[in-house]
């Protein structure tokens, strides 16, 4: 099969000539990973002004301008500024990934040239070379191997298999070379290994059969190049600009135009409709959004949760699926004894102290982790490594290999004993059970009978349909010398048990999983392990329950149309590679929902990307980090709920300062509009309207974004419509009503019991102001959390409306005249109508 590799590749076991390389890489090219080409910094930046609420800002900036509003304008275009460095930083940020997948090529490889074993630059690689493998190494390309001496691979970065894999040189030839085709390499994938995979042990040779982007990394590095993707809330957010915008450009014709047949002067008429534009348009949006979404990734990351993309807080919030890893995500990520079957308990843990490798430095488990299970357990059960040693120091080690599926060590006895060793071996359960012809129960030595093999042969099946990794344990006394043969060592055993381990789930996570299906969410879990250990642990877990389990290849088998009928009841994927986890976040997205993707390797990187919100582990690779929307520190699924919990409550803040603010809008258009219908005059004048603006803009507003979760906030289904529905659409038409008659009934009122046009004025305005008071108090949460900010906000904007009208300087500037207490009561009387239409409303449509 060697020759048939060599001649596919056209190349021998000398390795390339020299000049063949050079003509390969002249052919095939460099051994690298290609970027996309890149959109210049300063195109980037202004790109991030081509968005309708931000070009409507800057219209209302320039209007703000022409009618004497300095300030409204600074703040206008600072808000805008800093919401095109944020997007640009995202944005920007992208680029990252890639450099970090292109520092994950090796850059030297050890190869045959000229018959001559060289070092030559990982980026010279082409087709055909032959390259050395040796433990320590990087894979430098996709190689097949076709000589190996006990190669193990690390590929959990590529995978997500967390045990080292085992890859030969020699199979048969009867599957086909035609490694372009992915079923092919599936077949031969313990005889390939990949680029970025690292050697854990033994050596290798192999053929390069595939370099740069055609290798299986290259095809994550073209996965993961692209545009970013638009959050939920930036769609939303979009839709609503496009609406007002729209609205805006309507109310301010049609107010133009009637003020223009009522002869009012055409400078007048013109400042009161860009007056009306500014106010329409929500441009606190921005700011609160930052504000909101600031805090938010604040509190987050109190909770271990690191958010690299602020859209990202809310997105997490509206997830309707998450798709999360197993391992060290819901499991502890340690392999644990849980079960076992012991027949002499001393001779069991003097078996797991003893036969292992493994050591504990720093309170950490250093070495294999099965051995390190057993080691623990020893431990745990008073049998110290380090005090065994010195009574039982090892003479000999016959190691564990993929032949013998066992490991062996012989150890000195005290010289009071009969023999001079004792032989201990751990290692297949049925593998161990047949070296064995004794057992020993407490002790007693008898003979190993049928019937008591037949038990514990259906002992072992049992732990291993329960996804438990077992082991053999045996022992024997023996006088060892040099001359001993392993057959002769390993024969004639004395069984003492069994020992099942498993990596456990984390209780907390189990609270968690079912936190998260009270809140309509659904957990799929997307892992590598194998589908026995996914399903054990999601059943155990509570992800598992009436749905199915599937694994890559029957994934594979699955037409687009049969997977998308099919996608709402699997909840366990097992033995997923890149590709599938892609297809697997692009069809629950294509039915609807909003998902999140939990990885930490290389292979989940795609996945990450296309997903509504990524989620890398803290101790995943540089590459997922820099693919994903936020960082989970400790690893733990629990913090992913705690972050979906922030990410709800940040959520409700944005919809009720947009409920707040249009509702605001509204009830100005209505009363303009009103006024005109009415044939009044416009109960506002320019800088009022401005005011009105700043106010409903400023404190009150900016506090709704800090008010406390809801009592309800785990006990409802995830929000994914538009940010205003039709309940609360509904609701701000309602107020905006209510604002817009209170505010011209009190004005018409004023002017028909003989009060001069600027105290009516200033009546109307100032219960327009006070309605806005009112309407934030409306808006506030229903929270064990009391509104402190909220209500402070309230009482200094109130506070700066009594400046307004009693400060000689200020009524100049807002054309304001002071007001007695029978007009204060009046306002106060006719402003409730929010506070109890909104409860009215409440009542008739309630919340679903």
């Amino acid at each position: 099969m060697k020759d048939k590799i060599l001649e596919k590749f056209k190349t021998s076991l000398n390795g390339l000539s020299s000049q063949e390389a050079s003509a390969r890489l002249e052919k095939y090219g460099p051994n690298e990973l290609k970027e996309e080409k890149k959109k210049h910094p300063i195109v980037l930046f202004l790109l991030q002004f081509a968005d309708v609420l931000i070009l409507l800002l800057i219209v209302a900036a320039i209007a703000a301008y022409f009618v004497g509003d300095v300030i409204d304008t600074c703040v206008i275009l600072i808000v805008v500024i800093l919401n095109a460095v944020i997007g640009f930083i995202q944005e920007y940020r992208a680029e990252k990934a890639m450099e970090k997948l292109k520092s994950l090529v090796s850059t030297e490889a050890v190869v045959k040239r000229n018959g001559e074993v060289v070092k030559v630059a990982g980026n010279e690689l082409t087709i055909g070379d032959i390259v050395l493998l040796e433990e320590g190494d990087k894979v430098p390309a996709d190689l097949i191997l076709i000589e190996t001496n006990e190669l193990r691979i690390d590929e959990s970065s590529l995978t997500g298999e967390s045990r080292p894999v085992t890859k030969s040189g020699e199979y048969d030839g009867s599957e086909s070379l035609n490694l372009t085709d992915k079923k092919v390499e599936k077949q031969l994938a313990s005889h390939i290994a990949y680029m970025d995979s690292a050697v854990v042990g033994g050596n290798a040779i192999g053929v390069v059969f595939a370099i740069g982007m055609d290798t299986s990394i290259g095809k994550i590095a073209e996965m993961i190049q692209g545009e970013e993707k638009e959050t939920p809330l930036q769609a939303k957010v979009g839709k609503l600009g496009k609406t007002l915008a729209i609205i805006a450009i309507i109310v301010c014709a049609f107010v133009f135009a009637v003020e223009l047949l009522k002869n009012i002067p055409i400078v007048e008429t013109f400042m009161t409709a860009v007056s009306l534009a500014v106010a329409a348009v929500p441009e606190g949006l921005p700011a609160v959004l930052t504000l909101t979404l600031a805090l938010g990734m604040q509190q987050m990351a109190k909770s271990n949760a690191v958010v690299r993309r602020l859209l990202a807080v809310e997105t997490l919030g509206s997830c309707t699926i998450i798709c999360t890893d197993k391992t060290g995500t819901l499991t502890e990520n340690k392999m644990t004894v849980r079960e076992e079957e012991l027949f002499n308990n001393e001779k069991s843990y003097l078996i797991c102290g003893l036969c292992t490798n493994t050591t504990i430095k720093d309170g950490k488990i250093i070495g294999d982790p099965t051995d390190g299970a057993i080691m623990k357990y020893g431990e745990d059960n008073n049998f110290i490594k380090s005090e065994l040693e010195k009574e039982y120091p090892r003479i000999k080690e016959l190691p564990l290999d993929s032949v013998r599926k066992r490991m062996t060590t012989i150890h000195s006895l005290p010289t009071s004993v009969n023999e001079n060793s004792i032989v201990l071996t751990k290692g297949a359960p049925e593998l161990v059970l047949d070296l064995c012809k004794y057992i020993d129960k407490d002790g007693n030595i008898e003979i190993l009978d049928n019937e008591t093999k037949e038990n514990i042969i259906k002992n072992i099946s049992k732990m291993t349909n329960s996804a438990l990794r077992v082991l053999g344990l045996a022992y024997k006394n023996f006088n060892y010398d040099d001359d001993k043969n392993s057959s002769e060592i390993e024969s004639e055993l004395i069984f003492t048990g069994l020992v099942g381990m498993m990596d456990p789930p984390r209780e907390e996570a189990k609270i968690a999983v079912k936190d998260c299906m009270d809140a309509g969410i659904q957990v799929k879990m997307i892992t590598g392990d194998h589908q026995e250990t996914a399903a054990a642990i999601a059943r155990e877990i509570g992800i598992l329950t009436d749905g199915r389990v599937i694994n890559g290849e029957e994934l594979d088998d699955l037409s687009e149309e049969e997977y998308l009928k099919a996608a709402d009841d699997i909840q366990v994927y097992a033995r997923v590679y890149p590709e599938q986890k892609m297809r697997i976040v692009e069809t629950l997205q294509n039915k609807g929902n909003i998902v999140s993707m939990t990885g930490d390797g290389v292979n989940d990187a795609p996945a990450l990307k296309k997903a509504s919100i990524g989620v890398a582990m803290g101790s995943g690779t540089d590459v997922a980090k820099e693919s994903a929307d936020m960082v989970i520190q400790d690893d733990n699924f629990v913090t992913i709920v705690k972050a979906i919990r922030e990410g709800r409550k940040i959520y409700d803040n944005i919809k009720r300062f947009v409920k707040f603010q249009v509702s605001t809008n509204i009830g100005a258009i209505l009363t303009i509009l009103g006024a005109s219908f009415a044939s009044l005059p416009i109960p506002f004048n320019p800088v009022q309207l401005l005011w009105i603006n700043i106010i409903m803009d400023g404190p009150p507003a900016q506090t709704l974004g800090m008010e406390g979760e809801e009592k309800d906030i785990m006990d409802r289904k995830p929000e994914t419509g538009d940010i205003l529905n039709k309940r609360v659409i509904t609701k701000i038409i309602v107020a905006g009503a209510v604002m817009a008659i209170g505010t011209l009934g009190l004005f018409a009122y004023n002017l028909n019991i003989g009060a001069t046009e600027s105290k009516a004025m200033t009546v109307a305005f100032t219960l327009f102001v006070v309605y806005q008071l009112f309407n934030a108090y409306n808006a506030k949460s229903n929270s064990d959390k009391r509104s402190t900010y909220l209500y402070i906000a309230i009482a200094i904007s109130f506070v700066l409306q009594l400046l307004v009208i009693y400060v000689p300087y200020l009524q100049m500037i807002f054309r304001t005249s002071a007001i007695g207490l029978i007009d204060w009561v009046l306002i106060f009387l006719v402003a409730c109508t929010i506070l109890i239409s909104d409860r009215i409303m409440n009542r008739l449509i309630p919340a679903d």
